[in-house]
């Protein structure tokens, strides 16, 4: 297996074209896994780990906060992101251990597409934008139609995740999961929920409970049909209950070796009933 280390995108571009069975390892804290139980064999690996134009966070004059495919997760725990993007910062912090945290990023996350990614339902939740290049071309798409499956996306072979857009929200917003342990665990089940106080508007999205990430669009229209969501405003703890309910009918569980199907819905009702508490305390 031949290692091609990439110190500028334009060298990670080009080699990834003329490289049809070529992988990209950012920090590996996925791909190695598959590596070492033979799931994948790549023949020549594209790192990415040197590429600073890929491990920048900027802010743009319109509020949205650009965080580059390469950002380590140990970096997104902390400021800028912890004030502009809490739900982020928490879910980062939530990802394996410190020395995972040290070499996983989101491009890493969005790059493999599991369910069980961490930072996925607040990209979902947060309507991110994510940012794809070629050597001669580049592309935006939602991160709704980003995702299309069980580790699987639309992004091309010839294509890297340069970047994710997230706007700056004003309001509370927070991240949950639920594991078979209290740390280094991968989700049997999670949620992102962001209160919009300024647009009296909640969204929440849920991961490990479906092929996707799951945007509860019916739970939320029923949320702002019915109550006030502006600044100021309270939730009881009947209207939380029956959010965490329709929540969870609007997931999509299986039964595996983490969890049971009724189990997942159960944390789901309880994990976005909590978080909307929150978010109206």
């Amino acid at each position: 297996m031949s290692v091609i280390v990439a110190k500028e995108l334009t060298t990670a571009l080009t080699a990834l074209r003329e490289h049809a069975d070529a992988r990209l390892i950012q920090g590996g804290t996925d791909l190695m896994v598959e590596i070492n139980f033979n799931h994948v064999k790549p023949t020549t690996m594209i790192s990415l780990r040197d590429v600073e134009s890929l491990r920048t966070i900027r802010r743009d004059q319109s509020g949205m906060l650009s965080i580059g495919s390469g950002v380590p997760y140990s970096i997104i725990e902390g400021e800028p992101v912890l004030s502009a993007i809490p739900a982020l910062a928490q879910a980062a912090r939530t990802v394996g251990s410190p020395q995972i945290r040290a070499a996983g990023s989101l491009g890493g996350n969005l790059g493999t597409c599991s369910p069980a990614g961490d930072t996925l339902p607040v990209m979902f939740a947060l309507d991110a934008m994510i940012h794809l290049n070629t050597v001669d071309s580049s592309r935006v798409v939602s991160i709704h139609d980003f995702m299309t499956g069980v580790k699987r996306s639309v992004r091309q072979h010839d294509e890297i995740i340069t970047s994710i857009d997230f706007p700056i929200i004003n309001g509370w917003q927070g991240y949950s999961k639920v594991g078979v342990r209290n740390a280094m665990v991968i989700s049997v089940a999670s949620a992102c929920l962001v209160a919009d106080h300024e647009n009296a508007h909640v969204r929440i999205a849920l991961g490990s409970v479906g092929p996707t990430i799951i945007r509860c669009r019916e739970a939320e229209a029923w949320l702002k049909e019915n109550h006030n969501l502006s600044t100021g405003a309270s939730i009881s703890l009947d209207v939380a209950d029956e959010f965490g309910k329709r929540a969870a009918a609007e997931s999509s569980p299986i039964d595996d070796h983490r969890s049971t199907a009724e189990y997942r819905r159960h944390a789901i009702s309880v994990l976005a009933s909590r978080l909307l508490r929150k978010a109206y305390q």
